[in-house]
């Protein structure tokens, strides 16, 4: 790609905005509406105010939540770049962009960056929840606007605004590992630092409800830190990948009770009852057994409740007199992806992240892949926009 800068970057840069014209023009995916296929446009011209950066995305992974805006299960405003993991290059940067330890970031670095962008100014960022800053935007989330069309993973490109946590990652590992580290694992990494605050993990039984990306990696994640698991799911096969996850026992929440494979039998070959358990799956039923499984003194982190649901009946006398915790985790800061992204660097040969991508697409066939991921077969499906050449309908800029 050429970066060519515009004639009237010169005089943008006494405001620190340096606008760029690229040859190809990066492409983005449009989504309208339910029921209607993806359009790609090209965005040309690219403004990079101070701390922002442009990066090339090299692989995308679409997540459940993009599975259920397609499906109008998720109320979005519209149009939209969906999409928001993914791994990439920088090819550009605007003046003082650093990582999100503080470093200058550098054009050529690859790097996974956060879902949200927080202004660290406000009451909520400086009590370290940046991820609901009071003017919080998200990748992949936000109507498409002028300047900022680049702003979800399912392009060529994305445009990493300031305020957002850029993490550097490993060059030699496949991108099939690294993709799903801005999204899935980074949360799990929030979940169990939730649990952590009220338990200690090491010694401790852990019961992980659904083994998606997030409850598998709360999984191995709890394993590494000297915890025993139970994953519930009730797909054999994400079963049978848990274990490859350090599950020591899995169970099938459809059994009756006293079944061989059951949740009570996975319970009572533990001996003991959990302390922590994590609600990856958004099931009303899996809220309701993560609180009622835990011992004495235990907490419940709730995940994957992040859209609407039934209520779920809660005793409220069980939760006092057996001192439970209710803790929900939305998003994460900046220090769990951090963690997230040197976690699966260093336990990718141990625990198989790269094998939760299954198929791969291009860009241009992204409803393909959507339609592939709503079929529930692999963990995550990936997007390659260097698979073939998108030839842009409409452009911007």
């Amino acid at each position: 790609m050429t970066l060519v800068h515009d004639a009237a970057s010169t005089a943008a840069a006494r405001d620190c905005v340096v606008r760029m014209k690229l040859d190809p023009a990066p492409t983005a995916m449009v989504w309208v509406q339910p029921g209607q296929k993806h359009e790609p446009i090209a965005v040309p011209t690219v403004s990079l105010a101070v701390g922002d950066a442009l990066v090339a995305i090299e692989l995308a992974t679409i997540c459940g939540s993009d599975v259920h805006t397609t499906q109008g299960h998720r109320s979005a405003p519209t149009p939209l770049v969906l999409g928001h993991e993914q791994v990439g290059r920088v090819v550009a940067v605007g003046a003082g962009a650093v990582t999100s330890t503080g470093a200058p970031l550098e054009v050529g670095e690859r790097v996974v960056w956060s879902l949200t962008i927080g202004c660290d100014t406000c009451d909520t960022c400086i009590r370290g929840l940046p991820q609901k800053c009071e003017t919080v935007k998200k990748y992949g989330h936000e109507r498409l606007e002028a300047g900022w069309e680049l702003s979800g993973g399912f392009a060529s490109h994305a445009h990493v605004r300031r305020g957002t946590a850029i993490v550097p990652v490993s060059r030699s590992l496949p991108a099939a590992t690294l993709a799903p580290v801005s999204c899935g694992t980074a949360t799990a990494v929030a979940a169990l630092d939730a649990a952590s605050v009220v338990t200690p993990l090491d010694g401790a039984v852990v019961i992980v409800f659904g083994a998606g990306l997030i409850g598998l990696t709360a999984c191995a994640i709890a394993n590494d830190r000297g915890a025993r698991v139970i994953v519930v799911d009730p797909a054999r096969g994400r079963r049978s990948l848990a274990a490859r996850f350090g599950a020591a026992a899995t169970a099938d929440p459809t059994l009756e009770a006293g079944e061989p494979g059951s949740l009570e039998t996975a319970l009572d070959e533990i001996g003991t009852r959990p302390l922590v358990a994590i609600e990856a799956s958004g099931s009303v039923l899996a809220v309701a057994s993560a609180i009622d499984s835990l011992g004495i003194g235990g907490v419940a982190v709730l995940v994957g409740s992040v859209s609407p649901s039934a209520a779920v009946p809660l005793d409220p006398e069980a939760i006092v007199r057996r001192l439970i915790t209710l803790r929900g985790v939305h998003n994460y800061a900046p220090r769990h992806l951090e963690e997230a992204a040197r976690f699966v660097e260093k336990r990718h040969d141990v625990y198989p992240f790269a094998e939760l991508v299954g198929a791969t697409v291009a860009l241009g066939d992204l409803d393909d892949g959507i339609e592939a991921a709503a079929g529930g077969g692999a963990v995550r499906i990936g997007v390659a926009p260097g698979l073939d050449p998108v030839k842009p309908v409409t452009q911007t800029g």
